[in-house]
């Protein structure tokens, strides 16, 4: 199916005027496309966060209601969205019902303790040049003397991630409450929102446009079942290894470091620093098993974990990712920062359907000697056997045409 992205462009010796204008024409279009589309995200940022977050909520509940259908066929789509929401609903109720007041309780807990080391760590960093260094190269929302920088920069909104979400509560649960219901509607009938896009869309374009929304949307899902798992492994290891090292405000801290997780790279650092500032009152081998701790957890993360999560999900390349992230947080603050993963792996899912694949990839990897000819060989071996298995595959699990009467 030909994109608009990747058409071949026209011959010189073919080209006529109305081709050379149409040209300029599609080029014009798409400079006022996307300038339009960087005044809307610089104007409208935080409603615009707030839409991708329901329609990803959106993708995860028409996912599970999904495999809810393939179990079940006899039951209409509908019912299966309502039972997997009213199913989720239900589970976050009975967490609260059974542990919510001692979960409150922690977690009021560790905000306290974390303005206590804050302020101790201030008052020790204060005592020394080096440390009185650093204080006044710190913003004053993050406990430093500068008071000059904007509060929207990148910086302060990684500094302010922690104590904004465990402050702003009532904000954060309003926010999340829009989030849901938006979502449950998105959910409900998605294809009168994707139709109503479509017809935005020019109609020699459409049919492009519904096989890029349906990649991205499969991407998100695969990328957010993907997170979740690894939200849950890390959540419950940390968790787990802070209350095996008497670690107060275990349960708490494997929290904070499971949704911490769900901002890849930058989250494991911020997961880290409440358990840090904790030990920092119980002594030096505290603040160093802690230290190992999350170092062995993200390693093991990093190497075992995410590897066999990609393999299913999707890849995102850690620079560009890291990139996104300082992007997306400095025009749209934390929402930005927290939402930038999912929003790169959609555009990257997008690009690469739109994009032609590159022929002499393996090419470059042996000119800028990532590979060498003998592992160039290998690979394509093992490529070409993954294809034929794949192959195999799909011809296994193609439909039996019914017997000719």
């Amino acid at each position: 199916m030909p994109f608009f992205f990747n058409r071949p462009p026209t011959p010189a010796a073919q080209q006529t005027p109305t081709t050379a204008l149409d040209r300029i024409y599609g080029i014009m279009r798409l400079t006022l496309c996307l300038s339009l589309i960087m005044l809307a995200v610089w104007l409208m940022g935080e409603v615009l966060a707030v839409l991708f977050a329901a329609v990803l909520m959106a993708i995860v509940l028409h996912g599970l209601a999904r495999i809810l259908r393939r179990r079940l066929p006899f039951i209409p789509y509908t019912i299966a969205i309502s039972i997997v929401a009213f199913s989720i609903v239900g589970l976050f109720a009975a967490l609260v019902w059974s542990s919510g007041p001692s979960m409150g309780e922690q977690f009021i807990s560790l905000k306290n303790a974390l303005v206590v080391q804050s302020s101790d760590l201030r008052s020790h960093l204060s005592q020394t040049t080096i440390g009185q260094m650093v204080l006044d190269h710190l913003p004053a929302s993050f406990g430093g003397n500068d008071k000059t920088a904007s509060l929207s920069s990148f910086g302060f909104g990684i500094a302010g991630s922690v104590t904004g979400l465990l402050g702003s509560a009532v904000g954060l649960i309003g926010t999340i409450f829009v989030v849901l219901i938006a979502a449950f509607y998105f959910a409900v009938s998605p294809s009168l929102y994707i139709n109503g896009f479509l017809r935005l869309i020019p109609p020699y374009q459409r049919e492009a446009t519904r096989t890029l929304l349906y990649s991205a949307g499969n991407t998100l899902w695969a990328w957010t079942a993907g997170q979740a798992l690894d939200m849950l492994a890390v959540g419950l290891f940390s968790g787990i290894g802070l209350y095996l090292i008497g670690m107060p405000l275990a349960l708490a801290l494997g929290v904070v470091a499971g949704l911490c997780n769900f901002i890849p790279y930058i989250g494991a650092i911020l997961g880290a620093v409440p358990a840090l500032l904790i030990s920092l009152s119980l002594g030096t081998h505290e603040v160093l098993f802690v230290a190992i701790l999350y170092s062995v957890i993200q390693f093991c993360e990093g190497n075992i974990l995410a590897p066999l999560i990609q393999r299913r999900a999707v890849h995102m390349p850690p620079a560009l990712a890291i990139l996104s992230q300082s992007v997306f947080g400095s025009i749209l603050g934390v929402p930005g920062l927290v939402l930038a993963s999912p929003i790169t792996a959609a555009l990257l899912a997008v690009f690469d359907k739109a994009m032609p694949p590159l022929e002499d990839a393996t090419k470059t990897q042996l000119e800028t000697n990532e590979l060498t000819p003998k592992e160039a060989a290998q690979n394509a071996q093992e490529k070409a056997a993954a294809n034929k298995q794949e192959t195999e595959q799909k011809e296994k699990d193609k439909p039996t045409p019914p017997p000719s009467t």
